[in-house]
């Protein structure tokens, strides 16, 4: 990795730009395999998974069969770790069902919101050499606790035309039995337009290569909602002298390990750390089974010095990281200053692998600077807010000289109308009370 020391502020902006990813023509691809989709429906995700997976399929349903049969083939020290998980993952996303009280905004006038799920909502669940199983958690277990009537899961297929037996195990354990075999692109269009073996849904859910971003940039464009803009994973780590080396480099390489456009950043005020964490990098990454993913990642990726740790603070709010990891004396304080990232993880046990899987906090987040103004995935990404007002007929005669008087300088004479024919009817009394209750 790279060491930068004392950049100017200046020269942030910059240094906070993400590695360009090689684009060329993925958006002719990406709408061609879209449209591809929209025209032969299930034929298409035939001959993708084909084309893509290597794989000849005889359905893309997975069947009850062979969901009994993946749960089969998991050790029982996993199920009990996913279970673990589960379980604070509910706990934690539980919290978040709050009420908003009722409102009296003027007398006779009552506002409120009313928490509705998205009726129908689709899950991406990345396959590949990394299978996501943890992401059917953080994305099944808020959708159910939200109360989506129908959610169904995507993910391709192995060579052999199988799912993985992790992620057929933990949708099951989640309430998810729809589960579709095809991944990529196609599977972003068949969920979004509908085939004949998948339904279309209103609002699509998860992580995924750059053919799977650019699908949801696309269809989102078309008007079917997404959780949020997504692209590789990266994380900044603020560390000060107190910081163990060895913890640092860890971290470091648990991102890098993702793929080999991840980012991740280190930013310290002690010009000797980062020489000490480039060896633990060194040592680390020899026994990783993925290091040539990890040393890729390492090549766009950087060590910061700078003058202090609250310096380093605010370079972190320039680039608004997926993940934070604060891992300094002052982390409390650091804590308080925090305004642009997705989690954030403090102290110097709180690895950020604790995040992605058992913690309880959701590891769907934004990436590439969203962070400045998107949230990660919670249980109110799977609700719609619809807001109720009640107005009495001393409301309308509070609130209607108001709503008269602005109408007409807006020049909208039917909406002063509205206001106006209620106004007369209470003055002669033909209409004491516009409720029932």
């Amino acid at each position: 990795m790279k060491t930068i020391l004392y950049p100017d502020r200046g020269d942030w902006e910059s240094l906070c730009t993400r590695p360009e990813i090689m684009k060329s023509d993925l958006e002719s691809v990406v709408s061609g395999i879209i449209e591809g989709v929209r025209k032969d429906r299930d034929e298409a995700l035939l001959y993708y998974s084909s084309k893509f997976d290597g794989v000849k399929l005889n359905s893309i349903t997975v069947s009850p069969d062979e969901i009994t049969n993946g749960i089969s083939q998991i050790p029982e020290d996993l199920k009990k770790a996913i279970n673990t998980a589960r379980l604070n993952i509910e706990k934690f996303h539980s919290a978040q069902l709050l009420d908003e009280a009722s409102v009296e905004t003027s007398n006779g006038v009552k506002c409120w919101r009313k928490s509705v799920p998205v009726e129908k909502v689709g899950l991406y669940i990345p396959g590949g050499s990394a299978p996501l199983f943890s992401t059917v958690l953080m994305l099944g277990i808020p959708a159910k606790i939200a109360g989506c009537r129908e959610i169904i899961l995507c993910t391709p297929p192995d060579k052999n035309g199988n799912v993985n037996p992790v992620i057929l195990f933990t949708a099951n354990l989640t309430g998810i039995t729809r589960i579709f075999k095809t991944g990529g692109a196609q599977a972003i269009a068949a969920m979004a337009y509908g085939t004949e073996s998948i339904p279309a849904v209103y609002k699509i859910f998860g992580p995924g290569n750059q053919y799977v971003t650019k699908a949801k940039e696309l269809i989102q464009q078309d008007g079917i909602p997404i959780d949020m803009p997504a692209g590789p994973s990266e994380v900044l780590v603020i560390a000060d002298k107190t910081a163990n080396p060895e913890f640092v480099a860890a971290d470091l390489l648990s991102q890098a390990e993702h793929g080999a456009d991840s980012q991740v950043v280190m930013v310290t005020d002690s010009a000797d750390l980062p020489g000490k964490v480039n060896i633990e990098i060194e040592k680390q990454l020899d026994v990783l089974p993925r290091k040539a993913i990890a040393t890729k990642a390492l090549e766009n990726s950087m060590m910061v010095v700078l003058k202090s740790t609250e310096e380093c603070m605010s370079f972190s709010n320039t680039y608004a990281p997926e993940h934070l990891i604060i891992n300094t004396a002052n982390y409390l304080m650091l804590a308080e200053k925090v305004i642009n990232a997705g989690s954030v993880f403090l102290g110097s046990f709180s690895c950020e692998s604790a995040g992605d899987y058992a913690s309880g906090t959701n590891h769907t987040l934004p990436t590439n600077g969203f962070a400045r103004n998107f949230s990660g995935v919670s249980v109110e990404s799977f609700q719609k807010k619809i807001s109720f007002q009640e107005l009495s007929a001393e409301g309308i005669i509070n609130l209607g000289p108001s709503i008269e008087t602005m109408a007409e300088a807006e020049n909208l004479r039917a909406h002063r109308n509205a206001v106006s024919l209620r106004l007369k009817s209470i003055k002669n009394g033909l209409y004491r009370q516009s409720c029932q209750g």
